[in-house]
């Protein structure tokens, strides 16, 4: 009798995680759904920010109360929305015929650690006609983070880097003419061009009572192989982000 009643208490115990797997994956899905057409949230109505905040809500609730796993965290992640107006101000001006904004990541550098890491935020853009298209041009934003709370991360932002920068092809015919010599001169400029690395300290001095700015501290709502939704305290912007290759 005891035997039949743990089998019937796995049995239930199974059917339930199945339930929410399921249940899970369903609110997924629903958010991801209602992240298209929004142009990771350039152009996201009142309606659909409401939608999107009741998707995420709802993912959320799976993960509520958990601990941050930073092993999980670690890796590459590649933004699908945002309501950040940080953000939004360089998806925005993508939309303008002189600047093209393209993908948009953020890689973690935790595994093995339990109390903090590094994240570096990738940005790519373009300027047609002088850069190549989609990743003409990247930019490197490295902070370094700390686990304040069970959920929440605290970032203290080092440095930006202008990293390689690869013109396009209508630029080099104008530098370098296939029809003529490539002359010395021609050459280096397009040798000095390419490896343009440009870096910028953000670490600025600070007393050592003074109090780090809200707008620092991220909340990760929900983590999980393939799905990362935080919220910037302070800001109040939020960020849908998936999981993606190293690069």
């Amino acid at each position: 009798m005891a035997r039949l009643s743990s089998c019937s208490r796995a049995s239930a115990a199974l059917q339930s995680h199945q339930e929410r797997t399921r249940d899970l994956h369903k609110a997924k899905m629903s958010l991801l759904k209602a992240v298209i057409d929004t142009s990771r949230g350039s152009r996201a109505s009142q309606d659909q920010r409401a939608l999107l905040e009741e998707s995420m809500v709802e993912v959320e609730s799976f993960d509520a109360g958990t601990a941050l796993d930073l092993d999980k965290l670690d890796g590459t992640w590649l933004l699908q929305y945002t309501s950040a107006s940080d953000v939004l101000s360089i998806l925005q001006a993508g939309e303008f015929p002189f600047f093209k904004a393209g993908q948009i990541y953020q890689k973690f550098e935790c595994k093995g650690r339990f109390d903090g890491g590094q994240v570096v935020n990738v940005v790519r853009w373009s300027i047609p006609g002088l850069l190549q298209d989609g990743e003409g041009a990247t930019l490197f934003v490295t902070a370094g983070f700390s686990v304040v709370s069970a959920r929440t991360i605290q970032l203290e932002f080092k440095e930006a880097r202008l990293g390689e920068v690869l013109i396009s092809e209508e630029l080099q015919a104008l530098l370098a003419p296939a029809v003529l010599p490539r002359t010395f001169l021609n050459l280096q400029i397009l040798q000095a061009i390419n490896s343009l690395d440009v870096r910028v300290p953000l670490r600025g001095r600070r007393p050592s009572n003074e109090r780090r700015s809200l707008g620092l501290l991220y909340y990760l709502t929900y983590l999980d192989n393939d799905m990362l939704l935080g919220r910037a305290i302070g800001s109040g912007g939020v960020f849908v982000f998936g999981k993606t290759q190293s690069f």
